[in-house]
């Protein structure tokens, strides 16, 4: 069972107006005006403005959180906007902590947004989290989501973390003073590559509203001292059968103390995934991959060449890297017959991790001369008109 004491003292006494304004959150059962003014005089620190940042923040600041700070770094994008609802088509190119703050002052001008426009790492976490009561993850990646449970338990505060993929979502409270923590239930991180993000993944803009709205609700019960937190228990949701399912688990036997801070990239991996700032003359000494500047050159020169795009239609749609066969990664199995053996094959995506996860299956099935594209025809756009200009 999770700790029942409220986590923020009882702050100033509110004016008519906020009581007026609260109204029907004051008249539930176990919810009074000491609870109100604690959530005023709470400060949440919040990883993201992305998806499920776009779906908590509004609403802690809608419930009355008195400081709200928010920690991003990224550009509103056209691709954002069917889940990332706290933008709009205005705020396209702006910098999502503008637009977030924006939005919450729509919502409540008295409420306080804090920007941190930086890259949390082990350097600054515990110094951005110092001023803060309670830390909410909402990031896209695992070296953050461990370093954010890691800095949490250096600085004996609460963490809720969300996890959003496809149609699926999780969220649960880790505070290491009072039980288990994210290290608890993954004790490592995947192998690189084997969990596709967003972009490559896709997410349901509807989890994103689902989760967010719980990882909200924890906060609420945390800062307060209501109810009982997610604490030992991880919540599962299933948007394609609508159905949540709870695991519950506890301290791994044996598990050393966090003290201190990692490098969390290379717990990770990432820096041996990392493929997509590869010198232009890496793929000569690397069996897998061909940098783009390289396979710009190579399609200029009319090298023989089978470039397969394994993309989905609609990103195919989108952008395309000419001449290449269309193979998406779910057929690959069943067309192995249309991959050439005679001359090198090439295969790209969006960012590079299917087109890896496709090379080792064509690996496995006896393919040799078959490499990737590092990463994919994002960063090709990036670089190739560039090479291309120099060549």
């Amino acid at each position: 069972m999770g700790p029942r004491a409220a986590l923020v003292p009882v702050g100033p006494a509110l004016s008519p107006h906020r009581l007026a304004r609260y109204s029907r959150q004051l008249s539930l059962p176990g919810f009074d005006e000491d609870s109100q003014r604690r959530l005023a005089a709470a400060r949440v620190l919040v990883i993201g403005a992305g998806g499920l940042g776009s779906a908590t923040i509004p609403y802690l600041a809608s419930a009355g959180i008195g400081t709200i700070g928010v920690v991003d770094t990224d550009v509103v994008e056209l691709s954002n906007l069917h889940r990332q609802t706290a933008h709009g088509m205005a705020d396209i190119g702006r910098s999502k902590l503008d637009s977030i703050s924006d939005t919450v002052k729509a919502i409540d001008p008295e409420i306080r947004i804090e920007r941190h426009a930086e890259h949390l790492d082990s350097r600054n976490i515990l110094q951005v989290l110092g001023g803060y009561d309670l830390l909410l993850d909402g990031s896209d990646n695992f070296p953050t989501r461990y370093l954010a449970n890691d800095a949490a338990a250096i600085a004996g505060k609460p963490l809720v973390w969300g996890a959003i993929l496809r149609y699926h979502g999780q969220v649960s409270v880790s505070w290491a003073e009072h039980g288990p923590t994210y290290r608890d239930l993954f004790p490592s991180p995947p192998p690189p590559g084997t969990v596709p993000s967003c972009t490559d993944g896709g997410v349901l803009p509807s989890v994103c509203a689902v989760i967010g709205a719980i990882m909200c609700s924890e906060s609420i019960k945390l800062i307060t001292g209501i109810g009982e937190p997610l604490l030992g228990t991880v919540t599962t949701y299933d948007a394609l059968t609508g159905k949540f399912r709870d695991l519950a688990y506890g301290r791994s036997d044996g598990a050393a103390p966090i003290t201190e801070l990692i490098d969390y990239d290379a717990f990770c991996g990432i820096e041996s995934a990392q493929v997509a700032d590869v010198p232009a003359d890496a793929d000569a000494g690397h069996p897998d991959i061909v940098d783009p500047a390289e396979l710009a050159r190579m399609i200029e020169r009319g090298d023989p060449l089978q470039l397969v795009d394994i993309r989905e239609p609609f990103e195919r749609a989108i952008a395309v890297i000419e001449p290449s066969d269309f193979i998406p990664i779910g057929s690959l199995g069943g067309r192995l017959g249309d991959i050439r053996r005679d001359v090198p094959v090439v295969l790209y995506c969006h960012h590079g991790v299917r087109s890896e996860a496709a090379l080792r299956m064509l690996r496995q099935a006896g393919f040799g001369n078959v490499r990737h594209l590092a990463g994919g025809i994002d960063a090709y756009s990036m670089t190739a008109a560039r090479e291309l200009a120099r060549y």
